[in-house]
C-alpha cells in the first residue's frame, strides 16, 4: 500500500540460536509516530535491531518490507542508505572519532560547518563537537547526540530505542522537542518525510511526543494495537498481563 512505510509479516528472529521474536505482524504508516510498549526483555530492542539489519539478529521466517521493497536480507549499510536510521538505548563510546565527524558523515555532503553548528546548537551540544563520540557524556547528552545524528541523517524511518531512558526532566523535555522536529510534527501527516517508531517501557516520552498508534510487545510477540494513551492507561492500572489477554486491535484514524 502507498501509505505504508514499513510492513512486517510473520517475522520470527533468532539470536545466537535462541528464538526471541515469534510471528510478528506490524504495519507502520507513512508520516505517523508509532509507539511500541513492553516490559524489559520483551524483545523490543531485538525488533529494532532486526529492522536495522544487524547481522546478529537472524530472520528465520517472515519478511520486512520498507517503502514497498523487501529488505529482509539486505545488509545494514544498504538499509541506512535507503533511509532507515536508529538511535540506540546504550550506544558505545567511539574513541578516536569526533562528534563533528560523525554528524558530517550523517549529512552525506548536504551541509558544511555552519550546518553542523546549527544542528549542534539545537541539541545543546555545541561544546561537544570536538569530543570523541559519547566519551564522558551524561545520559542526557548521549541521547541528544543520538538524536543529533538522526537529524543530520534525515531518515525516512527513525527507530528510537528508549529515548527517555536514564534522562532527567530537563533533558527529556529537550529530547522531546528534538524528536518532534525530527518527525516534522509541525507539518500535516501527508507532508511529512519521516516516520517514527519509538519503543518505551515507561511511556514517559508520550508526555513530550504525540503518537498516533501504540502496540504492546510481551515475550517476543505483539499482542495489542490501538490508541497509545489508552494502552498506557491500561498498563498503569492493570499491568502488561491485561494487554496480553486483550484481543482488541483497533487503530484510530491518523
Amino acid at each position: 500500500m502507498d501509505d505504508i512505510a514499513l510492513s512486517i509479516k510473520q517475522l520470527t528472529v533468532e539470536v545466537e540460536g535462541k528464538e526471541i521474536l515469534h510471528n510478528i505482524n506490524l504495519e507502520i504508516k507513512l508520516g505517523g509516530s508509532h509507539v511500541l510498549f513492553g516490559p524489559n526483555g520483551s524483545g523490543k530492542t531485538t525488533l529494532l535491531m532486526t529492522i536495522m539489519g544487524f547481522p546478529k539478529y537472524r530472520v528465520t521466517q517472515g519478511n520486512i518490507i520498507f517503502m514497498g521493497k523487501d529488505i529482509t536480507r539486505l545488509p545494514l549499510d544498504e538499509r541506512a542508505r535507503m533511509g532507515i536510521g536508529m538511535s540506540f538505548q546504550r550506544p558505545p563510546v567511539v574513541r578516536g572519532v569526533k562528534t563533528r565527524d560523525m554528524v558530517s558523515a550523517c549529512l552525506r555532503g548536504r551541509g558544511d560547518d555552519e550546518t553542523i553548528g546549527k544542528l549542534a546548537s539545537r541539541a545543546d551540544l555545541s561544546d561537544f563537537l570536538e569530543r570523541d563520540i559519547n566519551q564522558g557524556f551524561s545520559g542526557g547528552e548521549i541521547k541528544r547526540s543520538e538524536i543529533l545524528q538522526l537529524m543530520a541523517q534525515r531518515p525516512q524511518l527513525a527507530l528510537l530505542d528508549e529515548p527517555e531512558s536514564g534522562v532527567d526532566l530537563v533533558n527529556i523535555a529537550l529530547i522531546g522537542e528534538l524528536i518532534n522536529e525530527l518527525l516534522e510534527k509541525d507539518c500535516p501527516i501527508r507532508d511529512r518525510k519521516c516516520t517514527g517508531l519509538i519503543i518505551t517501557h515507561t511511556g514517559h516520552i508520550l508526555d513530550y511526543v504525540s503518537a498516533h498508534t501504540g502496540y504492546v510487545m510481551c515475550d517476543g510477540t505483539v499482542y495489542c494495537e490501538g490508541n497509545p494513551h489508552e494502552i498506557l492507561k491500561t498498563i498503569k492500572e492493570k499491568g502488561y498481563k491485561a494487554c496480553v489477554s486483550c484481543s482488541v486491535r483497533s487503530v484510530p484514524n491518523e
